[in-house]
This record gives structure tokens, C-alpha cells and sequence, in this order.
């Protein structure tokens, strides 16, 4: 299960705001959205959002094995 904690956790830690990110970056509220509520983004926006915070992958998404992922 991927996680978007580390994003919020580099949100806090970073000049940025949800605010700027709208508005001065782009980034669709609808987006955000879909970060509190855990479903999936592409990997153009978490590469957005690398290149935003001049950051790695590790610091928007975190995967954590859980038992109601889809069985290979």
C-alpha cells in the first residue's frame, strides 16, 4: 500500500503551503484530495513534487506492505 505521509511531512518542513502549491506550482486541489484520502497519483506528479521540493521519491511516498494488496 503506497502512503503519502512523507509528502505531508515535507510539506511542513518546507517553505511551501498547500496554497502555494495551487496556485504558484500548479498542482490541482483534486490532487491534493486525492493524497488525504490514499489513492493513486501518476508518477509525472510525484516527479512534480520531487522536482517542487528538489527532494526523493522517499520524501512523497512510502509503501507498506498490507494484507488487502492486489495478489500477484
Amino acid at each position: 500500500m503506497i502512503v503519502y505521509t512523507p509528502f505531508w511531512q515535507t510539506l511542513e518542513a518546507s517553505t511551501e503551503s498547500t496554497y502555494s502549491l495551487i496556485n504558484k506550482h500548479g498542482i490541482s486541489s483534486n490532487t491534493l484530495s486525492r493524497m488525504r484520502k490514499g489513492l493513486p497519483l501518476s508518477t509525472v506528479t510525484i516527479n512534480d513534487f520531487c522536482r517542487i521540493f528538489n527532494c526523493s521519491v522517499g520524501d512523497i511516498v512510502e509503501y507498506i506492505p498490507n494484507d488487502d494488496d492486489q495478489l500477484l
